[in-house]
């Protein structure tokens, strides 16, 4: 697989890196395939010879080792046919899930998701990237047979009349060349048409079914609907268009092959009358013209698939060149601590623009120190910085200067996965996956036991919630408190040093927040936490609380005008 960072910068690159490493299948594919095509041709051709040479009354063994010829052609053509589709989809399928690694690989080492509709993205992930087994296997590999024997065909046709041969080159030329040329040129803007229609509709449609609710609120649902069949209406034409091309390349392709055959004929006729071509020889080449003009008779359509594959492909380059959030790093040569004091110290922070540049800095010179246990609240207006702070410790975003580290040990050259092992949280707006509480939880820990999941769910207030209870969409069958309750014990699991709570009270009414907020601070007694939060009301309930403005952190003083002293919390677990 690719690494993230070596990307394909345009479309012909990114086939070439597709199809690279599956040479030897691809060209074992394509082998097979003219294999089992010219055993087809061999069929037809054999054919004319035998019924040519049967009126002449030739002998039995000439005619027995024909007929033992014609069977071995027919077993081998439909043995190479089945060995050309295993080893050819075998190298698509392959080809295909290279592909989707490195995009998925791509995806996790940018986070590029929120640069892209929702919509728009699943197509590019799915539709764009699953024409990649189109590449290969209906276009590569009927080229490629296609090529090998239509040149044997032409070779047999010139031994047996040279200007036949000629002939047939030039009708194959044309036939298997030029119309396939022009049905490209022309399927190339539908097809680009076609797949940016696809996206429109996937994006419409997620769109409506996941803002139905506001949708309806508002009144919108028939705009919205009316967008959508707009998008489908444009895909409708776009696809009867490339479908009249389609129509128009078979046609061109069948009008040629037509007139050469007509052409070798009267050529034929004209060579036997001469005394220059046996008769045999005649219906010989006659036959091999026709079974070479269905070997190139697929190759329009292959020439318009790969207009439609070009245009999939190009829509992964914006996503496989995705400038990463965070550089790659290697392990540290030692492992980041259980626990320890959080020091930030310099810390200037900005958002990457489109083309990867990055911004206008939101966070600047920033300092922060949080003891070993300290619970801590960040407090600001919105757009202050405070998420952008979040999304630093979390990893999901390189400071362009500072440092951030954890018991001295330095967190913004190490993995991000290996921080996230002892700086986790809940974010502002926690994801829960359609599954049960069991496999929610088990996300952050796959070899937990369920008396270690049921342990955590009694640290964070969900004692009476069964492992076995399916959440639904995004959560839809839990409290906004008990989402964020099950957040918390997801990120309690990994045992983390730093807790991160992004807006862990947002939208709670205040019985509620309280419960939750006393939950989640006994949960993570003994860590140190960092709570981000516009809630005045849970202030008192940690030990410093720093406010965000023009970039920097300022420690607030208690009502007495002291800072306050650290709480006592009982040990963990406790």
């Amino acid at each position: 697989m690719s690494a993230p960072g070596t990307t394909p910068t345009g479309t012909a690159a990114l086939a070439r890196s597709v199809l690279r490493p599956q040479a030897r299948g691809v060209l074992g594919g394509a082998l097979l395939g003219a294999l089992a095509t010219a055993c087809g041709a061999g069929l037809l051709s054999l054919a004319a010879w035998l019924i040519a040479t049967a009126a002449q009354h030739p002998s039995v063994t000439a005619l027995s080792v024909a007929v033992v010829l014609t069977r071995a052609l027919g077993v081998g053509r439909g043995v190479a046919r089945y060995a050309e589709r295993l080893v050819g989809h075998d190298a698509a399928l392959r080809a295909l899930a290279d592909l989707r690694n490195r995009v998925y690989a791509r995806l996790a080492a940018t986070e590029p998701i929120h640069r892209f509709r929702s919509g728009d993205l699943v197509s590019r992930l799915v539709s764009d990237t699953d024409s990649v087994q189109d590449l290969v296997v209906r276009s590569v590999l009927p080229l490629g047979a296609a090529t090998l024997v239509g040149s044997g065909a032409v070779l047999l046709a010139t031994a047996l009349l040279v200007p036949g041969g000629v002939l047939l080159a030039a009708g194959l030329l044309l036939a298997g060349v030029a119309v396939p040329a022009v049905a490209a040129a022309l399927s190339r803007g539908p097809a680009a048409r076609a797949t940016r229609a696809r996206a429109r509709l996937s994006t419409g449609l997620v769109d409506l079914l996941d803002g139905a609710p506001d949708l309806i609120a508002h009144g919108a649902t028939d705009r919205a609907v009316r967008a959508v069949e707009a998008a489908d209406a444009e895909l409708t034409r776009t696809a009867r268009r490339d479908a009249a091309l389609l129509g128009l390349g078979a046609g061109a392709g069948a009008l040629v092959a037509g007139l050469t055959l007509a052409a070798t004929l009267l050529l034929g006729v004209a060579a036997v009358d001469a005394g220059t071509l046996g008769a045999v020889p005649m219906a010989v080449l006659v036959l091999t013209a026709l079974a070479a003009f269905e070997i190139v008779a697929p190759l329009p359509a292959a020439a318009a698939k790969l207009a439609t594959v070009r245009a999939g492909l190009a829509r992964l380059v914006p996503v496989l060149a995705a400038e990463p959030s965070v550089a790659r790093r290697e392990p540290g040569p030692a492992p980041l601590p259980a626990r320890g004091a959080l020091r930030i110290r310099g810390l200037r922070v900005a958002h990457p623009e489109p083309d990867g540049t990055p911004g206008p800095a939101v966070l600047d010179d920033l300092a922060l120190d949080v003891a070993e246990g300290e619970h801590v609240a960040l407090v600001g207006a919105s757009g202050s910085g405070k998420s952008t702070l979040a999304a630093v410790l979390f990893r999901f975003l390189d400071p362009l200067t500072g440092s951030v580290t954890l018991g001295g040990h330095e967190l913004t050259t190490r993995p991000p996965d290996e921080v996230r092992r002892v700086v986790s949280g809940v974010p502002a707006d926690p994801h829960v996956f359609d599954s049960t509480v069991r496999e929610n939880l088990r996300l952050a820990a796959s070899g937990a036991t369920d008396a270690e999941l049921s342990g955590v769910l009694h640290r964070v207030g969900l004692a009476g919630l069964d492992l076995d209870h399916e959440v639904g969409a995004h959560g839809a069958r839990l409290s906004g408190g008990m989402r964020r309750r099950l957040a918390l014990a997801r990120a309690l699991l990994v045992d983390p040093a730093v807790l991160v709570l992004d807006e862990p009270t947002a939208h709670l009414d205040p019985d509620t927040r309280d419960a939750v907020l006393d939950d989640l601070l006994a949960a993570a007694a003994g860590r140190s936490v960092v709570l981000i939060t516009h809630d005045p009301a849970v202030l008192d309930r940690v030990d410093a609380v720093y406010t965000l403005r023009d970039k920097r952190l300022r420690r607030r003083r208690g009502p007495d005008g002291q800072d306050r002293e650290p709480r006592p919390y009982p040990a963990p677990n406790a």
